[in-house]
């Protein structure tokens, strides 16, 4: 294994991981609501989908990834779509209502399976990995599939590291919100990801 396609995979997966959108408030909400399982398995997800865009942008699978971009119109209404939805149920949930949580099993899979979707639906993960691959010449790699696979460990493992200090963070500090501030909390998160669905709306228009 080459060391060094793997700490740039894990740099890269980190770095694209970090930026605070619908994933991440997502991750700090369910971190408060349900606790740090919840929140690592949403990070899961995403780091999942990162895993396998950091595979096409690796291996420069063009086609896949030209396949993917034309059809962004598709993934920007299903992205949105489902943000609307999170959005109106994070805000409406009531916070200490047993009926509204689901079995802790399914709990956990819904909260992968949500932040997969969100992440594989948005076209500008897959031109971010392919951006900055180019931009630190690692395309080569993909005339070695054994430097590829290990720069898309790396990319995993980056974006996992990430999920892994935010709950962390987010979790040692859940002591300190009563069920007034996660009531808060939740109202806060729902519109906060509300806005990025009508965001996503509004670049439909320009597709």
């Amino acid at each position: 294994m080459d060391l060094n396609f793997l700490i740039k995979g894990i740099i890269i997966g980190f770095s694209i991981a970090a930026p605070v959108g619908p994933i991440g408030i997502l991750c700090i909400r369910r971190t408060i609501a349900n606790g740090k399982a919840s929140g690592l398995i949403s990070g899961l997800g995403a780091a999942t989908a990162d895993g396998f865009y950091g595979t096409v942008a690796a291996y420069g699978l063009v086609g896949i990834s030209n396949l993917l971009v034309g059809q962004q119109f598709w993934f920007r209404l299903i992205g949105g779509i489902f943000l609307l939805y999170l959005g109106i149920k994070i805000f409406t949930v009531k916070s200490g209502d047993k009926n509204s949580v689901t079995s802790r099993s399914k709990g956990l899979w819904g909260d992968y399976f949500s932040t997969f979707i969100l992440t594989i639906t948005n076209p500008v993960t897959i031109l971010s990995f392919v951006a900055i691959f180019a931009g630190l010449g690692l395309g080569a790699s993909a005339n070695n599939h054994a430097s590829a696979a290990t720069m898309v460990v790396g990319v995993i493992l980056g974006s996992i590291l990430w999920w892994i200090i935010l709950t962390e963070i987010v979790g040692f500090l859940k002591s300190r919100f009563n069920l007034q501030s996660t009531k808060i909390i939740n109202k806060i998160s729902g519109i906060i990801i509300l806005i990025f669905a009508i965001l996503a709306f509004a670049s439909l228009i320009k597709t």
